[in-house]
């Protein structure tokens, strides 16, 4: 006999689960007694729930198994949706635990009480109440089964207080074992024949199922038939953006040769994307719901091929099964698009060329310079705000899982991601981009960087506003700023207080010595870069946009 918080654990361990993040809360004790006992599940204390919920699910994409979090009832659960609902647009899997009041006092709106499966249902792959303490690893096994098969996502699972403390025989199930789709012969050979007659093809990567492996086989068949491939949405890491290949990132601030190359491509192969507002840039370079482009979509869920976009073929399969069968699709004679790649790669490295913006803190030079100090290994992460444009614009991403960053926009998520990709990797050094809203969203699990001692580095880009809320304002209401200057602290002296090592750059020659000192440091380190707010994006000053929202 167990109590069901030592099965609940006890599964966890059958699954693999090494590491859960949480906040702790009175409603799932019998959760925080089984953890006591795991020596395999270490326990992460956070110091918010969306924090935690944020680390959850970057560790989700830096593992690949589904991130695990904890929190309590009510206000537990509302602060970690932010952390949910960037797993359900990222394609994470992740699992949270959510206490509940005891049964007993059920329909009561009892202390912190919610609707558990109403409440999530509308953004999780499944959310579901454990009722039957022996059914603990019934409900175990499916989540993680649901949570990393098809399209992965988050799920949520309810615990009431008193089935978890209670006690019950239960049997242990067997870790979760997913299906993997694979192309078939027939759309290989489809496939091989638009490519046989393209002139102007494109590949765009992204989405779930990649690793280094996958990375290796996209850019030796890309090197094979000179195709240009450009990175989706926040998946600027899928491919070493070095590779003559690459031909930029389709997202925010897209060069304009790249988005008329995606937009006139006559064969477009999508592996593993959704094609979202972001890479088609607003739903305009792709038309709905029958694109001009040829359209070859790769997705492991079939439910996602067609709920946009009407593909000329559709192929359910993983990044994985996909890319191994590329191997042995024939190059086309003569490649006609051998130039067509060349343009669109000499366009993608004229825009790593800084453009200098206002102020005596150059952001353009700080992301270079972090991309010129770091290993080919280091991982970068950062949440939303304009900063976000020059990291995605200038640094370059050289192998796999160098980059965290929120498909949701979601701000906040830096700070939370660099600590989970810390834990995960220990050895790779990590740095994360915030805006100064950004960063204060989140500033508090600093201290859980230093009780853990992660010697990461973030990056706070001062401007004293909200500058992406800032910009649209000023492009439709010029002149009439309402809601969005702050006023914020000194981040270093901030930084100082948890015990972490804190420096000001004020001038774009004082960062490189800082941030090797901040490397060097041995412990989370913050170093705060005033920005002048006319330094709004990597191609417009804030007085630039403002004169364009007049004119318009």
């Amino acid at each position: 006999m167990r109590h069901g918080g030592k099965i609940l654990i006890d599964q966890l361990e059958a699954q693999g689960a090494t590491t859960a993040f949480t906040v702790p809360g009175e409603s799932f004790l019998a959760a925080l007694d089984g953890l006591h006992d795991s020596n395999r599940i270490r326990t992460i204390i956070c110091r918010q729930e969306g924090g935690a919920a944020m680390m959850a699910e970057a560790w989700g994409k830096m593992t690949g198994a589904p991130g695990v979090c904890f929190v309590t009832r009510g206000p537990g659960a509302a602060n970690a949706m932010s952390g949910v609902h960037i797993a359900q647009q990222d394609s994470t899997p992740m699992v949270l635990f959510v206490g509940l009041p005891g049964e007993r006092h059920e329909d009561r709106e009892a202390f912190q009480e919610i609707e558990t499966k109403q409440l999530f249902s509308s953004f999780v792959k499944w959310a579901a109440v454990i009722r039957a303490t022996e059914r603990i690893p019934e409900y175990v096994s499916r989540a993680f089964h649901v949570a990393v098969s098809g399209r992965p996502g988050p799920v949520v699972l309810g615990l009431p207080e008193d089935m978890l403390s209670a006690a019950a025989e239960a049997r242990d199930a067997r870790a979760a074992r997913v299906a993997e789709p694979a192309p078939s012969p027939a759309a290989m050979a489809e496939l091989a024949e638009m490519l046989g007659s393209a002139k102007s093809p494109l590949m765009i990567v992204g989405g779930p199922g990649w690793s280094s492996a996958v990375q290796a086989r996209i850019e030796r068949f890309a090197a094979r038939l000179d195709l240009p491939v450009a990175a989706a949405f926040r998946f600027q890491d899928y491919m070493d953006n070095r590779h003559p290949c690459y031909v930029g990132h389709a997202g925010i601030g897209m060069d304009g040769k790249l988005a008329a190359a995606v937009r006139d491509a006559d064969v477009l192969i999508v592996l593993g994307a959704r094609l979202g507002e972001m890479t088609t840039s607003g739903y305009t370079l792709i038309d709905i719901p029958n694109p001009r482009q040829r359209l070859v979509h790769v997705h492991p869920s079939p439910d996602e091929l067609g709920t946009v976009y009407a593909p000329d073929l559709p192929i359910t399969a993983t990044a994985h099964q996909f890319s191994a069968a590329l191997d042995a699709l024939a190059a086309p004679a003569g490649i006609p698009w051998r130039q067509r790649r060349a343009d669109l790669r000499a366009a993608c490295e004229t825009v790593l060329t800084p453009v200098a913006t206002p102020g005596a803190v150059q952001l353009e030079q700080v992301v270079r310079t972090v991309s010129d100090m770091l290993p080919p290994d280091g991982i970068v992460a950062n949440g939303a705000g304009n900063y976000a444009a020059f990291v995605h614009r200038y640094f370059q991403y050289k192998g796999y899982r160098t980059q965290l960053a929120p498909t949701s926009g979601s701000m906040g998520y830096g700070l939370p991601a660099a600590i989970a990709a810390k834990l995960a990797d220990p050895m790779r050094p990590v740095v994360a981009f915030a805006g100064d809203g950004c960063f204060m969203m989140t500033s508090q699990e600093l201290a859980t960087a230093v009780q853990y001692g992660l010697d990461i580095v973030t990056i706070v880009c001062n401007n004293g506003m909200y500058g992406t809320i800032r910009m649209h304002q000023e492009k439709s209401y010029p002149g009439r700023v309402v809601g969005t200057t702050l006023i914020n602290p000194d981040f270093a002296a901030f930084a100082r207080s948890f015990g972490a090592h804190g420096e000001t750059v004020r001038h774009t020659d004082e960062f490189r010595p800082a941030f090797q000192r901040a490397l060097d440091a041995g412990k989370p380190s913050v170093i705060e870069l005033k920005i002048d707010p006319e330094a709004l994006t990597p191609r417009q000053s804030l007085s630039q946009i403002r004169s364009s929202g007049a004119r318009g």
